[in-house]
């Protein structure tokens, strides 16, 4: 037997990885290099296009509870970030190329894998296909898919944050700290007073954006450019990305408001600005970024950028099992599929390679309990109202309320706990 994948990202290795440790023989396809997409600087598999964090690691929350769930289910997306982790709190960050390079030998390595490099433009529907193209799909892929589909694409921009050099920060004015001091001071923060934040305000309010051109502007909440969310009002940034609650400075003093910066890489020379994913042009971004206290000589490694994200209305046109409900050899995962988010995107692919391997041993196909992040996921894009689709981040609000009366301080672990039983019970019963 044998399966189609395409895209090589976080959720096409995932079902790769799953399908061939299942004795099936994979075809992964990846246009990069021959056909690289805006946003990809690399030809490695699972390159981190945004942040390098995969959020939090705490499995009272919702991100830390969908990591545990994959590495139950042997994710190598996950595998590869505790391979190559570097310090962000009780986040779970990584450094960028050696994560990449990680999954790369991996799915290369791998004797039921065989990679083809090129640009796909059809779609076989008798073919057994997995689509992980991510949210970036290649033009002619997606005329192709909505042929097939029969329906229109949704469509978000998302935004990248800056990356500076860590030697240009001056850390006479900046300090290391976590909020809260919650795991390893980790993060570089920038202090400003009152009378600077107006300022810098004042001139990001005046800064000049790249224009996006062909398409709408339809910004997605939950990756929205620092300076539009401005735009919202003076304080909007000191409630988001400047927040500066839990930061003190070292003599105990509460700034107005604090820029964080990232490890980005391994050996520390990188740090990224937290929450400043922008499409300011690169003239204004250096100049915006030089007004903040401790970064007036900040050497930029790397650009904001924004970006086209593509998805399909799930649904419209999805099952349970990420499956097309018109093409039963198809499957969709990843941001395609109406997940936003590394790891989500990494737990669809999962998730697409359990039901395609089952759909080839003509085997039910499973729908993960919604007591769990795998199945609050694919149950949330699957039942969301078609024509207010927008791609979802994992998160409590979507996960099976509690069959019993659960107090609010409690509620976070009790839905941890329960999780984690549930999917144990799952896969012993299902997967084993």
């Amino acid at each position: 037997m044998e399966v189609k994948i395409i895209g090589a990202g976080l959720a096409g290795c995932e079902a790769a990885w799953y399908l061939a440790n299942h004795d099936i023989k994979v075809k992964l396809y990846e246009q990069r290099p021959q056909n690289s997409s805006p946003a990809h600087k690399t030809d490695k598999f699972g390159e981190l296009v945004c942040s390098n964090s995969l959020r939090s690691n705490d499995v009272n929350t919702a991100p830390g509870l969908l990591k545990r769930e994959m590495k139950l289910l042997n994710s190598l997306i996950i595998e590869a970030a505790e391979a190559n982790e570097v310090p962000a709190g009780s986040a779970l960050a990584v450094d960028r190329e050696g994560f990449s390079n990680y999954i790369t030998d991996k799915i290369s390595n791998h004797p039921n894998i065989e990679i083809i490099y090129g640009e796909i433009d059809h779609i076989d529907v008798d073919m057994p296909t997995i689509i992980a193209t991510g949210p970036l799909t290649s033009d002619k892929l997606l005329t192709e898919l909505k042929t097939l589909l029969g329906n229109e694409f949704c469509y978000f921009f998302d935004a990248a944050a800056p990356i500076v050099e860590f030697d240009s920060i001056d850390m006479n004015k900046a300090y290391f700290k976590s909020r809260y001091d919650k795991g390893e001071a980790s993060y570089i923060n920038c202090p400003l007073t009152e009378d600077e934040f107006n300022a810098f305000y004042d001139e990001l309010m005046n800064a000049k954006c790249i224009e996006p051109k062909d398409f709408e502007l339809k910004v997605f909440e939950g990756c929205m450019p620092f300076e539009i969310m401005a735009k919202r009002g003076r304080k909007t940034l000191l409630f988001g990305p400047m927040k500066p609650v839990g930061l003190e400075k070292p003599n105990g003093e509460l700034p107005y408001a604090v820029v964080q910066l990232r490890q980005d890489n391994a050996i520390k020379t990188l740090y990224n600005i937290v929450g400043f994913q922008t499409h300011l042009t690169f003239g204004e971004q250096k100049r915006i970024i030089q007004m903040i206290p401790g970064l007036e000589n900040a050497q930029i490694a790397r650009y904001g950028v924004m970006h086209k994200n593509t998805y399909i209305n799930a649904p419209t046109v999805l099952n349970k099992y990420y499956q097309l409900k018109n093409y039963e050899n198809i499957f969709i995962a990843g941001q395609l599929s109406g997940v936003e988010g590394y790891i989500e995107s990494a737990a669809s692919g999962i998730n697409a390679g359990i039901n395609m391997y089952r759909f080839l041993e003509k085997r039910n196909l499973i729908e993960f309990p919604t007591e769990t992040c795998f199945g609050a996921l694919i149950n949330y894009i699957t039942n969301a109202d078609p024509n207010n689709f927008q791609p979802m981040n994992i998160n409590f609000g979507i996960i099976k309320d509690p069959d019993e009366k659960v107090k609010k301080k409690d509620k976070k672990a009790y839905y941890a706990s329960r999780s984690l039983n549930v999917m144990n019970d799952f896969i012993k019963e299902n997967l084993d």
